[in-house]
């Protein structure tokens, strides 16, 4: 999977939670929790489906990786790659 299907895998996914956010405009570098207003919840949701759409683990250590766009398509690919040479 490279880098632009994790970003549309991301995008689809955050679009699932908060369907009335514009993600054209999104900043990649902005803080997603702030930006698309997620609480706890909704946020453990989005982890918890791409772990389920990627079928990868998240460890909850991870979680301040995925902070923003970017970090959440660089802690995937990543991810993917050292689970591709494993």
């Amino acid at each position: 999977m490279n880098r632009e299907q994790i970003r549309a895998a991301v995008l689809e996914t955050l679009r699932r939670i908060a369907p009335e956010t514009d993600f054209e405009s999104i900043d990649d570098d902005a803080v997603l929790r702030r930006l698309i207003d997620l609480d706890s919840m909704d946020w453990l949701n989005v982890i918890v489906v791409l772990h389920e759409r990627l079928g990868l683990d998240i460890p909850e250590r991870d979680y301040r990786r995925l902070g923003t766009l970017a970090g959440i398509i660089d802690y995937l690919a990543e991810r993917l790659r050292g689970q591709s040479t494993e």
